[in-house]
């Protein structure tokens, strides 16, 4: 018999001459149809043209993926707009060309890789199979790769290119969404996700190398060649003995009878959160057993997503109560964001918003900062930082205690690069995170870190619970304090990108062209910021303190009452987000009225600047 793959050349030859009466298309066809060697990619893009699909044919392969948030995130199977074998290994050869001009002794420093337990079995787009073939295209090139044996948390894969000195480092997840969806999310030298200029040129590189090169689709590169290293065990090793430098009160934890119930959403987190609680002198957190072990179709949940809430972890809650645990602890599938629920004493659970989750943490941490500080320790040295959209809490203690708060765009690929920065000249991080759960405990890891948040809430939950306090006691006494923070999260999915165009073109021409609109229902705004064009009324001369960035939206209002509200596209998703906050003065006991005039104002907000109705947005709460 011949080779089969000969046939396959033949009926793709076949095809390819039947052609589809565009150029362009069949241009695209016959490039995918040449380099592709998957065959159940390849075969869905052959049907598509046998049974005259040129629409659905022109979608898959007349777009090209583009860097997003730190990289591409898209759904798996066949096409160059979609996550597969193919596409995986263009951007590597991409990565490989722009690496090789940033770094002399990239060949030296070497690469990192990583990969969570997303899978597709139409595709046969596992993120091991897309990580060995990210390994391969390097290796090929003579590129050292510490390729990971086994899934990691993400937070391991910029962790793990500091560590190791690497030039860079990619890491195979889609992290919270669908399952049908991978990514490939890029962390530079620094141990933080890339930002501009790099995102662009190595997208420049990949355009210039889009034709596989020889070996490039040897995956078994990755288990044969000398320079495969595997990471794995000095990396979990150095991680848990870095997380030691935020473990304040090892003894008492040894000693506490709180219990913890985790639930790994399905993904990679149940091990390393092991590991950490351990590390942490804790018993073990009691797992939920029908999403502890990875599963790529997160078959008991509508979303492997721990944001969404309390619909979400249903099982974790039920298991909680079962074995009277106070605390539920969730990382998702990659374990970089970590969601909280706490039994109240009335028996309903709370589950902490990112923001209310941040007050605690900041709290917590700069409390035993100051416990611990050494000799002539300076609090002006000491920073916090936020994304822009995220609660301003931090600020507030900040003016109160003496320490440094910042805020950036949205995306921990701002605050990864700017801590570095500060941690550069000299400056002590203690915590940074985004609204979306996403936070950072310390700076071992420049990025946010589901497993390392989650035994630093455990800490904090058992030393308050050694005082006879919860930790939604311990929220309220910091709304006492600093001032009561009220904020609301939600989103709309919108499928449609020139409807999301339209909606925010709209808000820049509302009355008369390039005029933002100057109330919202009966709310009068103050000052209006935005990011996508660089225009911000509040300064003087209407320029934003904030770098532009045009390939996102993002327009915050701040309002006379004081509210400020912010509406903006999210990288990897097809969400218009809306973020919206109210902060009282710390004297101010009273905020009934402050919750009911935000409240009226958000639905304004959506009525007015949304108008879904009319834009056919769908609505989903959080």
């Amino acid at each position: 018999m011949g080779d089969p793959r000969d046939v396959g050349d033949v009926n793709s030859n076949l095809l390819i001459a039947s052609g589809t009466g565009d150029s362009q298309l069949d241009e695209a066809v016959a490039q995918w149809l040449t380099w592709d060697k998957n065959p159940k990619t390849r075969e869905q893009i052959e049907n598509l043209l046998r049974n005259g699909r040129n629409k659905e044919l022109r979608d898959r392969l007349c777009r090209r993926l583009t860097f997003g948030t730190a990289g591409l995130r898209s759904a798996m199977g066949a096409g160059f707009c979609y996550i597969n074998d193919l596409t995986v290994i263009q951007s590597t050869q991409g990565m490989y060309k722009y690496l090789e001009k940033c770094f002399s002794d990239f060949k030296q420093r070497g690469f990192v890789v990583g990969y969570d337990t997303r899978g597709q079995v139409t595709s046969s787009c596992s993120s091991l199979r897309l990580a060995k073939l990210t390994a391969a295209v390097l290796l090929a090139k003579g590129v050292p790769v510490y390729l990971f044996s086994r899934y990691v948390p993400t937070p391991f894969v910029p962790y793990a290119v500091q560590q190791l000195r690497a030039v860079a480092g990619v890491m195979i997840t889609a992290s919270h969404n669908r399952k049908e969806d991978n990514g490939y999310k890029v962390y530079w030298e620094n141990g933080a996700q890339i930002t501009s200029p790099h995102d662009k040129e190595i997208l420049k590189c990949i355009d210039e190398c889009v034709e596989p090169w020889n070996d490039s689709w040897n995956e078994n590169l990755a288990d044969s060649s000398p320079l495969t290293r595997d990471p794995l065990q000095k990396i979990c090793a150095s991680y848990m003995e870095d997380l030691k430098k935020i473990c304040y009160h090892r003894e008492l934890n040894t000693k506490t009878h709180l219990k913890f119930v985790h639930t790994s959403f399905h993904g990679v987190g149940h091990d390393y959160v092991q590991l950490a609680f351990q590390t942490f002198g804790f018993q073990p957190p009691i797992p939920v057993p029908e999403q502890k072990d990875p599963d790529p179709d997160f078959s008991t949940v509508k979303c492997p997503n721990p944001e969404e809430g309390e619909s979400v972890l249903e099982l974790s809650l039920r298991l909680a109560e079962k074995e009277a645990a106070r605390v539920v602890v969730a990382t998702d599938p990659d374990a970089d964001r970590l969601a909280v629920a706490e039994r109240q004493e009335n028996g309903r659970w709370k589950v902490f918003s990112g923001n209310e989750l941040a007050a605690l943490f900041g709290w917590w941490l700069f409390t035993c900062w100051k416990e611990n500080r050494s000799a002539g320790a300076d609090v002006g040295n000491v920073y916090m930082l936020a994304t822009t959209v995220s609660s301003k809490i931090l600020k507030a203690i900040a003016l109160r205690e003496g320490f440094h708060f910042e805020d950036t765009l949205p995306g921990f690929k701002w605050i990864g690069s700017r801590v570095k920065d500060l941690l550069d000249s000299g400056k002590e991080v203690l915590f940074a995170f985004e609204e979306s759960i996403g936070f950072m405990c310390g700076t071992s890891v420049l990025d946010k870190d589901g497993v390392s948040a989650a035994v630093v809430i455990a800490e904090m939950a058992a030393c308050l619970d050694a005082r006879g306090r919860t930790l939604a006691q311990q929220l309220a006494e910091i709304y006492r304090t600093y001032g009561c923070h009220i904020s609301r999260t939600s989103y709309f999915l919108c499928y449609d990108p020139a409807t999301i165009k339209r909606i925010f073109e709209r808000l820049r021409n509302f009355d008369l062209p390039n005029t933002y609109p100057a109330c919202c229902g009966t709310y009068g705004v103050l000052d209006v910021r935005d990011v996508t064009t660089g225009y911000d009324s509040s300064q003087p001369d209407k320029r934003s303190v904030l770098p532009v960035s045009k390939n996102s939206q993002m327009i915050t209002f701040t309002f006379q009452n004081g509210c400020v509200a912010t509406l903006r596209t999210s990288g990897t998703e097809p969400k218009i987000k809306y973020y919206a906050e109210m902060c009282a003065a710390p004297e101010q006991s009273d905020t009934a009225f402050l919750e009911e005039d935000f409240e009226k104002l958000i639905d304004a907000l959506v009525e007015h600047f949304l108008e879904p109705s009319k834009n056919g947005l769908i609505w989903r709460s959080m």
